[in-house]
């Protein structure tokens, strides 16, 4: 059985990047083995997920060495955002799994007395995950992991923006999987086109909300579900009661890791007036601390994460220039580098929700400072935008922090600290409205790659049986009767 197999498959060939006959040939095989696949056992699914932990451990040089290639990343911080989530998630699913896969069994009302009613599990089939650049090793590896915990094929295409970590990814999935089961198609955005062409029974996108309503129109066609994990201008407030250094510390973390190129990155920060200026001082020394005094020495930090490209590079630098017009106060960075792909740690003051930097998600290392007066003004700012992947609150009391989170709507929110709540497998991750639908991680992942199938089996025991027609005045007192319990 392939479940059961220690070893990786060292025979299995890559798919051919963008080759529509190799694409056809592995969708038709891959069509034709979902219902052995949806048919293995716990046992088998598990080896599978232990497969996959196992050639991650054991090529974890090689995963930092891509990852550096395209992003400049430290190994460290691949460690910590990239390879760690990854076995963190498996090894939650390996635990779970056997509790996950029993049906549930759930009650009977009145009138189906007799009856015993269960929720069952089934792997959806043959599924396309279609993952992004900005972490791309974690968010391609666990929605696969999940998609295997449910018992489905699966096609995957990484982004082409990370050219060296996708070559990876390509040789790891052709090692560990037969393309009947897994496949990686590497390319260009023509490549997600002509798959998504394809009848699939789910389709799990990550990127961009403008991206990901074209998924959606193509999913559309074939009536096939969707996840879409997308983004969008993530809030943090910090009220006037907040710790400032401590918030300071977490949030110049939760910014600037990977270079603010994170879907959970805070977007802006709305402060206080009265805080503002102690929080800005307290960043400008958190940044100088860990990457540099100078800005020779951020620009040299081997600690602090590269653009992915020069063009992202340079629609951040057209930003910042628009607000420092707008009026906008750039109190530390502002400074990049087009040829290195860098750009500096920003904190930019004196911004409103006017300002040109306002208007989309940055995606970059740029914090945006809104000063507010009132809770009032503050909650009002968030209502009026597009609901958010993530929204952060900073505060020391707790009757604020629960008005905050009740007058407000986003994907997930952290207390007094920022993006960690993607580390518990236990809390769904997922966007709302403009930010996404659907959601995984853990549990909430498996029942995303599954149809969660309604059984009921009737028993000796037959009390429908009394509702037949003819409707005679007895079955009619019948149905008062049952009516009259129920109310």
């Amino acid at each position: 059985m392939l479940g059961a197999e220690k070893e990786p498959r060292a025979a299995a060939r890559p798919s051919k990047a963008g080759d529509p006959k190799e694409m056809l040939a592995i969708y038709g095989k891959q069509r034709a083995n979902r219902w052995k696949v949806a048919g293995t056992t716990v046992r088998e699914r598990a080896d599978k997920l232990r497969r996959l932990r196992d050639g991650i451990l054991a090529r974890r040089k090689e995963i930092q060495e891509a990852i550096h290639a395209d992003f400049r990343k430290h190994p460290a911080e691949v460690d910590v955002t990239e390879i760690y989530p990854a076995i963190a998630e498996i090894n939650h699913m390996i635990r779970h799994l056997s509790k996950w896969m029993k049906p549930t069994r759930v009650g009977s009302p009145l009138p189906l007395f007799g009856t015993r009613g269960e929720i069952r599990y089934e792997a959806k089939g043959l599924v396309l995950i279609l993952s992004p650049w900005n972490y791309p090793f974690q968010l391609l590896i666990n929605p696969l992991a999940a998609a295997i915990a449910a018992g489905n094929c699966v096609m995957l295409k990484p982004s082409s923006k990370v050219p060296n970590t996708s070559r990876f990814l390509k040789n790891f999935i052709a090692q560990l999987f037969d393309e009947s089961e897994v496949a990686l198609f590497e390319g260009s955005s023509a490549v997600s086109d002509a798959l998504l062409e394809l009848k699939f029974d789910h389709v799990f996108f990550t990127g961009s909300p403008s991206v990901g309503k074209k998924i959606m129109a193509s999913a559309a066609k074939h009536l096939t579900p969707v996840t879409l994990e997308l983004g969008g201008k993530s809030p943090v407030i910090v009220d006037e009661t907040a710790d400032v250094a401590r918030a300071a510390e977490r949030i110049v973390w939760g910014k600037y890791i990977n270079a603010g190129q994170t879907c959970v990155a805070p977007d802006y920060l709305l402060i206080h007036e009265s805080a503002e200026r102690g929080f800005i001082e307290a960043a400008k020394s958190v940044i100088e601390s860990r990457y540099g005094k100078a800005e020779d020495e951020r620009r040299g930090s081997a600690d602090f994460c590269r653009m992915v490209s020069v063009d992202h590079g340079a629609g951040l630098r057209k930003v910042l220039d628009e607000a420092v017009r707008a009026g906008a106060r750039v109190e530390i960075g502002g400074g990049s580098d087009e040829k290195e792909r860098y750009f500096a740690p920003t904190l930019l003051s004196g911004v409103t929700g006017a300002s040109p930097i306002m208007k989309e998600e940055i995606f970059g290392p740029i914090l945006p400072i809104v000063r507010y007066r009132t809770l009032d003004e503050a909650i009002r700012f968030v209502q009026e935008r597009e609901k958010p992947l993530a929204f952060y609150v900073f505060s020391r009391k707790r009757a604020s922090v629960e008005r905050m989170i009740r007058e407000s709507t986003a994907g997930g929110t952290c207390v007094n600290s920022l993006i960690i709540h993607l580390a518990n497998p236990d809390l769904p991750f997922g966007g709302v409205g403009q930010s996404g639908m659907g959601s995984y991680h853990g549990r909430h992942g498996f029942l995303t790659f599954s149809h969660e199938r309604s059984v009921l089996r009737q028993g000796w025991l037959d009390t429908v049986r009394l509702f037949y027609p003819p409707y005679t005045a007895g079955v009619r007192r019948m149905v008062d009767w049952v009516i009259r319990f129920l109310t």
